[in-house]
């Protein structure tokens, strides 16, 4: 089963943090997505930021909402750690 997202916050450049029931916390970038007709309204920025967590989705005020495992699987994971150097 995926794990069902908890939290969303959007984010710049049409990206959504969202923290999941498992403890991750991963980013969507929604920017590929909104070039869709779907998707289309949420150009608006106004619109995209009323994003909101709806049973095991997100959901936008004007209908939108993302398959679960297309949010999950296509997020990047959002790390604490500062980065490793490259050993040069």
């Amino acid at each position: 089963m995926v794990p069902r997202p908890k939290a969303v916050k959007p984010l710049d450049n049409y990206c959504l943090q969202v923290s999941f029931d498992n403890g991750e916390t991963k980013i969507y970038d929604m920017s590929s997505l909104i070039e869709k007709p779907f998707y289309g309204k949420l150009k608006n920025k106004y619109i995209f930021n009323t994003v909101k967590v709806s049973d095991i989705t997100l959901e936008w005020a004007s209908g939108e909402d993302i398959c679960p495992n297309e949010l999950y699987y296509n997020s990047r994971q959002v790390t604490n750690q500062k980065p490793q150097g490259d050993g040069s």
